[in-house]
Order: C-alpha cells, then sequence, then structure tokens
C-alpha cells in the first residue's frame, strides 16, 4: 500500500508541474470559448502523460502523447520543445531532422527560452551543419543576455567545422568580455602553433603568464612550447628566471634539468636533478616522473651501443636517494625493478618488484614481473609460493596460473600443474599465443600422467594453430614412439623437424629413436651418427645409439656406446644394468 501510494502522489505532482509548464507558455493566449478551453485541458493531460513516459524513458509512447498534445495545443513552446527532445533521442537522422523542424517552432513561439536554444545547437551538431548551429548560439545571446559564456561552445563549433579564424574571433570577443582565460588563450595558442604562426603562439603564452604570474603550469607550458619550436635557449632563460622567485618549483627544475641534458649541459642537468632528489618538499611521484625518463632514454643508449656509463650511475644515484625517503611506495620500487632489468641485474630487479608487488598489493604488473624474473631464475618454489599469493587479489588473472602451472611441471608435479595450467587456459581465450604455449606444457604433464588421450589432445591443438610448433612436433613425436602408439604419424612429425632443422642434436636422436620404434635400425643409425657428430651429444644420445646397435647384432660396439653414456651419466641404473648384462632388458 505505501508503495502505491507514493507512486500516486508522484503522478500528481508531474501532472501538477506539467500543467504548470504548459500554462506558463500559454499565460497571454486565453481560450476563448468553452470547446478550446476543453482542448486546453485535454492538451494538458496529454503533455502530462507524455512527461510520465519520458520520465520513464519509454520514448514511443512519450512522443505519441507529446504529438497528441501539440494538435490539441499547437501554439505552445514546450509542446514542440519536448517533441525535439524526444525525436533528438532517436538513431535515425530523419527523427532528427523532425526533432530540428520541432524546436524550431518552440523558437519561433518563445524567443526569450534559452534551453531551446541549446536543445537547437545540439541537434543541428548532430546533423553537422555547424553554420546552423552558430547562428543559434549567436542568436540566443541576442535574445537571452546572461548566455556569453556560449562564446566558448561557439568558438568550440568554428574549430570542429575547421574555421580557425572564425574560432580565434569568437575567442577574442570571450576575452573582451570574460578577460584573459585559460580556455581560450590555450585555444588559440594550439590553433596559431597548427598554422605556423609560432610568434603569435608565443604571444598569447607571454600574455598568459602576464595574467596569472602564480600559475606555474602556464610558465611550463610556455617554455616547454619554445623548446618544441626551436628556441631551447629561451625556454632555459625563462625557466632560470622563474626559478630565481620560485626557488623551491620542483616542476620547473625537473623541466629545466631536460632542458640541459637535451643541449648537451650534462655537468648542470646533474647538478639539478640531484638538487631536485635531496629536496624534501619534492613529490614522490615527480621523482619518479623523472626517473622512468631515465630509465628510457638509458634503455635506448644501450639498445644503440652508445656509453651510458655516466647516465647509469646517475640513475642508480637517484634512485637510491629516492628510495631512501619513501621506502615503501610501491610505484617508486616498480621504477627501481625496471632501472634494474635495463642495467642487467635481474636479482637486484626481482627484490625491488617484490617490494612494488608487497607495498601495492592491487598493481598485477608488480606481480607479473617478479613471477616472470623467478620463472627466469628457476627459483620455482618462489613462484608457486608468490603465484598463490597473487591469486588472493587477481583470482581471473590467467599469466598468475601460467607461471604456477609452468612452475609445477618443472617440479614434475603433473596434477598441481595440470590444475593450473587448465585454468590458465580457460581464462586465455582471447590470448592464443599464450593458450598455444599452454597446451604444449599440457600435453607433456598428461603424459607424465599417462593420459595419453588428453595428452595427445593437448598437442593437436597446437598444431592445428601451428603445424610447425618444433617443441610439440619434437615431444609428441617422441612420446608416441615410447608408447609405440600411431608411429606412422610419429614418423611424419619426427621427419618434418628434421628436415627443418637437419643440425639440431636432440630433433636427430628423436627422429632416430621414432625410427628404432618402427624396427628402422639401420635409417636409425645413420640418423643417430649424425646426431653425435653435431658435438652436442648427451648421455642419452649415447645410450641410445648403444641400442640400435644392439638391435643391430653389434654387441660389443653397443657396450661401448653404453660406456661412454655413464661416463655422462653416474647415476643411470639402466645403464649400469645394460653393461653388466651386456644386453637391453
Amino acid at each position: 500500500m505505501a508503495s502505491c501510494s507514493l507512486r500516486t502522489l508522484y503522478f500528481l505532482a508531474l501532472l501538477l508541474v506539467g500543467t504548470g509548464a504548459l500554462a506558463q507558455r500559454d499565460k497571454k493566449k486565453k481560450p476563448t470559448d468553452l470547446s478550446e478551453a476543453a482542448k486546453w485541458v485535454e492538451a494538458e493531460a496529454a503533455f502530462t502523460e507524455g512527461e510520465k513516459y519520458y520520465v520513464l524513458e519509454d520514448y514511443s509512447k512519450s512522443l505519441l502523447y507529446f504529438l497528441k498534445a501539440s494538435e490539441l495545443n499547437p501554439t505552445n513552446a514546450a509542446i514542440y520543445f519536448k517533441l525535439a527532445d524526444v525525436l533528438s533521442k532517436s538513431e535515425r537522422d530523419e527523427d532528427v531532422k523532425k526533432a530540428a523542424v520541432n524546436i524550431e517552432q518552440a523558437i519561433r513561439i518563445d524567443r526569450k527560452n534559452q534551453y531551446f536554444y541549446q536543445l537547437a545547437v545540439a541537434i543541428y551538431n548532430r546533423l553537422g551543419n555547424f553554420a546552423k548551429s552558430a547562428s543559434t548560439i549567436e542568436s540566443l545571446m541576442k535574445e537571452v543576455p546572461g548566455n556569453e559564456d556560449q562564446l566558448y561552445e561557439l568558438a568550440a563549433i568554428y574549430l570542429f567545422d575547421r574555421k580557425e579564424e572564425e574560432a580565434i574571433k569568437i575567442y577574442n570577443r570571450a576575452e573582451s568580455f570574460f578577460g584573459i582565460t585559460e580556455t581560450s588563450s590555450l585555444q588559440k595558442q594550439h590553433i596559431f602553433l597548427d598554422q605556423g604562426r609560432i610568434n603569435e603562439a608565443f604571444a598569447e603564452g607571454e600574455k598568459l603568464i602576464r595574467a596569472f604570474p602564480e600559475e606555474e603550469r602556464y610558465v611550463l607550458a610556455y617554455a616547454e612550447m619554445l623548446s618544441q619550436n626551436n628556441q631551447r635557449d629561451k625556454g632555459i632563460f625563462t625557466l632560470e628566471n622563474y626559478l630565481r622567485e620560485n626557488a623551491e618549483s620542483s616542476g620547473a627544475k625537473m623541466l629545466l634539468a631536460g632542458f640541459y641534458r637535451d643541449g648537451g649541459q650534462e655537468a648542470k642537468a646533474t647538478q639539478l636533478m640531484e638538487s631536485i632528489f635531496d629536496d624534501p618538499h619534492t613529490n614522490v611521484n615527480n621523482k619518479v616522473i623523472m626517473l622512468g625518463a631515465l630509465q628510457a632514454d638509458l634503455a635506448q643508449k644501450k639498445q644503440q651501443k652508445e656509453n651510458a656509463q655516466s647516465l647509469q650511475e646517475l640513475l642508480v644515484k637517484l634512485f637510491e636517494k629516492a628510495e631512501k625517503d619513501s621506502p615503501t611506495d610501491a610505484t617508486l620500487q616498480m621504477v627501481g625493478g625496471d632501472i634494474y632489468i635495463t642495467i642487467e641485474q635481474p636479482t637486484i630487479a626481482k627484490a625491488h618488484y617484490a617490494k612494488a608487488a608487497r607495498f601495492g598489493i592491487t598493481n598485477f604488473e608488480a606481480w607479473q614481473r617478479l613471477l616472470y624474473l623467478e620463472t627466469e631464475a628457476n627459483e620455482l618454489d618462489s613462484v608457486i609460493q608468490h603465484a598463490d599469493q597473487a591469486l588472493e587479489y587477481f583470482p581471473n588473472q590467467s599469466m598468475v596460473y601460467y607461471f604456477k602451472g609452468y612452475a609445477h611441471l618443472r617440479k614434475r608435479e603433473f596434477s598441481y600443474a595440470v590444475n593450473s595450467l587448465e585454468q590458465a587456459k580457460k581464462l586465455s581465450t582471447s590470448n592464443p599465443g599464450v593458450v598455444m604455449e599452454v597446451n604444449a606444457w599440457l600435453g607433456d604433464a598428461y603424459q607424465a600422467l599417462k593420459q595419453y588421450d588428453k595428452s595427445a589432445k593437448s598437442y593437436e591443438e597446437v598444431l592445428a594453430t601451428n603445424p610447425d610448433n618444433d617443441i610439440v612436433l619434437n615431444n609428441y613425436s617422441y612420446y608416441l614412439a615410447l608408447r609405440k602408439a600411431d608411429l606412422e604419424k610419429a614418423e611424419r612429425m619426427s621427419t618434418q623437424l628434421v628436415k627443418k632443422h637437419p643440425e639440431n642434436a636432440a630433433y636427430l636422436d628423436t627422429h632416430a629413436w621414432v625410427l628404432y620404434s618402427r624396427e628402422k635400425y639401420r635409417e636409425a643409425k645413420k640418423i643417430m651418427e649424425k646426431a653425435i657428430q653435431t658435438g652436442n651429444a648427451s648421455a642419452a644420445h649415447f645410450e641410445h645409439y648403444g641400442d640400435i646397435l644392439f638391435k643391430l647384432g653389434d654387441v660389443e660396439a653397443a657396450v661401448a656406446q653404453w660406456k661412454k653414456a655413464k661416463t655422462l651419466d653416474q647415476n643411470n641404473e639402466f645403464i649400469d644394468k645394460k653393461i653388466a648384462n651386456r644386453k637391453i632388458l
């Protein structure tokens, strides 16, 4: 009952508001007879129903009632305004054109309502009729005093219509009314720069600084504009003068240090940067920005094989200063990690990424970089530990499962590996590269778990996407050979692999073992000898070579190869048994 009563009161209030709105528009035009009065009352009722459905966002019904109201009372401006408003919400151009017709009728009836003009401008902009938009704003300012702020909208329309000179005139009009403002001055600067009118752009920057001498950002923007237009020395002069009066401005110091570096004044730049990092008032975010810029510069120099030792030493020194002042800032620790990656000290970088993850637990990038470096360092227990911690905050991030699954796989914890890798696969549907790599690992894990159908399915999914995937071709064919399953397929894959990599000892060994499994011992012998001749033979190569020779009946040669394998793998009990028994058991 309570909700029903509230709804009733709401619509009664809406009815009164709607009736009042109509009455306000028609107060000068009274009905002359009873039939006309009845129409007006009916129009008010229709208008109120239209407003109700408008509030409910049922614009189709709202439009029907507003149309009915306009038929009953064709001299009411508010009705045409609402018709235009509803029609302008349509995606169809023909409806928007009808909206323009209705708002023009509303303005003809009532020229003093600023909201009518504003809706008209929005409609004309939708239609791309910018000339009409501009003339409508001019009419608004003429008919309804106090709307001079619309000059900025008018200038924006001229800019959008690529009438820059008209826009400049309007911004000048705005300045004559409001005085110098950021909007008008900066917009004129952009226009002048785009047109190559550099001196006029400079003049606008100087004018803005004179008007607001306390605004640091205008000085910085002006100096930056000078530097970008081949007047770095003037930019330096501007900043040096500003700093004489504003010695604690870290923003000006940062920009000036950059100008010094760009101009080859390294000593001045270094001195200024150190003073910035020594200043307790310098915000840590500004330090992060500067360190990030220097790190990017160092990375570029290293990539181009330039001597960057002095820059590297400065960067480390500045970071250590910043870390001393803000040791728990996660963003700073991230930059520290990036710095030490750039100078090729991954162990130290890893420590900083760990701090970044600890101090900024919702920073996924920190966790990801930490997991990557730990994986690279083969710190598998740490990978699993930190992955579990990361999953508390990022349970739907595929890369966390990716690293965790890989770590379990490397530790030969295959059941755990499968669980994580399947989750990584499920969450990586939009990243086919990750899915392919995960499938390759799943193939290995399921093989180890003796779930051969799932292993084959995983490998096949990789090859369906990338039939030349070397790792999968190698592992898949080798495991088929071990199981003596689908050996023809195994031989096709291993043959494909060694054609592509004829000098790869591991791939040659796989191909030889596939041939061995197919009892093609003489072919296997040739391939295995080629593998050994590469100079990269392992214990497995010599053991397999001995097995092949044994199958060919050359027992003495087989034992000799097994003994070679033993020297490379002292803990292999199977080789011991082969040597002792002089045969394959």
